[in-house]
């Protein structure tokens, strides 16, 4: 078995370059947290959407933006609350009467980037509003379907401790998010240096775009390119059916979730200079694409013991030997 990709259109370096870039500039905001913007990018680079969930005050909004600002384009910011409609997201029909006829008014989920903000603060009713957006990329309103820009990025945050006046994230809802990023608590010199920023103003307003819509479109085709062994994809879809035949797992994870474990998979290697995927990147990405998607069983735990599962199954199931 090689590692040496087939003919590819894309120029490798360039991939990796334009990543790095991209990773680069949200870092110049978004301090002391290397792991949880390359998780964000790399959902970026799949293809797929990322929810933050974090402690308040930790940040996740400041790295949404930042992604967003980094990336060219139209971004919108919804800030979900339980009075928030569907047609409040999606758009609607509204008269004209110089036409005598209902026109299409698009709503917020029509541009590139989309911070959703505490998503689980709105009603299931209008969380149901994005399950067309974020896998067809498109919206139906009034019979007529609409296609959003491309692309689509879908960033939500949540903060997992306040359970009073929210709404948790139904199955469906949660397997549309190709990654859960959790940010973690930040090391004295990162948090230090974070307070000492913002005393000036906030850092984010000044970011620029790195890359275009046509420049994210082009990257994202490259990144489906990247050589992806048998063997390595074997081992991800090992992984996934284990969450499956797990006693502790009530549902485990799709096969949405193996398409999104591969995928990013090809992104961590574009950012890690590679032209093929390594099973240290399938290893690495299992449980931000994976835990979030397992329904644990009665009494099996929390959603954090969810991580811990999947690491477990992670250290369990062997490493491919691939030449």
């Amino acid at each position: 078995m090689t590692m040496s990709p087939p003919g590819r259109t894309a120029d490798p370096a360039e991939l990796t370059h334009r990543a790095a870039a991209l990773v680069a500039n949200v870092e110049r905001v978004v301090r002391g947290r290397r792991a949880a913007v390359e998780l964000v990018v790399a959902a970026v680079l799949a293809g797929g959407h990322a929810l933050l969930e974090d402690v308040p005050g930790s940040g996740k909004t400041t790295l949404a933006r930042a992604v967003a600002r980094s990336v060219g384009g139209r971004f919108q910011r919804i800030q979900a609350t339980s009075d928030l409609l569907p047609a409040d997201l999606t758009g609607s029909g509204v008269w004209n009467p110089h036409q005598q006829t209902f026109e299409f008014v698009p709503g917020p989920l029509f541009a590139n980037v989309v911070l959703a903000d505490e998503l689980n603060r709105t009603t299931p009713r209008t969380q149901s509003a994005l399950l067309e957006a974020m896998e067809e990329g498109a919206v139906t309103v009034d019979g007529h379907r609409h296609p959003l820009p491309d692309p689509f990025f879908l960033v939500a945050t949540q903060n997992p401790v306040e359970q009073h006046g929210t709404y948790p994230l139904p199955e469906g809802q949660l397997d549309r998010f190709t990654v859960r990023v959790r940010l973690g608590d930040l090391d004295p010199a990162a948090e230090r240096l974070v307070v000492r920023e913002q005393l000036a103003r906030a850092t984010v307003d000044d970011l620029g775009p790195v890359l275009s819509p046509g420049e994210l479109r082009a990257l994202r085709a490259g990144v489906r390119e990247v050589f992806v062994a048998d063997a390595v994809l074997d081992h991800a879809v090992t992984l996934v059916r284990a969450t499956r035949g797990d006693a502790r797992v009530l549902l485990g994870a799709s096969s949405r979730a193996a398409i999104a474990l591969v995928r990013c998979a090809q992104a961590r290697a574009v950012l890690g200079g590679r032209e093929y995927v390594a099973p240290d990147d399938v290893r690495a990405l299992a449980v931000p694409v994976l835990a979030h998607r397992l329904v644990l069983a009665p009494g099996a735990g929390t959603a954090h013991r969810a991580e811990e599962l999947v690491a477990e199954l992670v250290a369990r199931v062997p490493v491919p030997v691939v030449t």
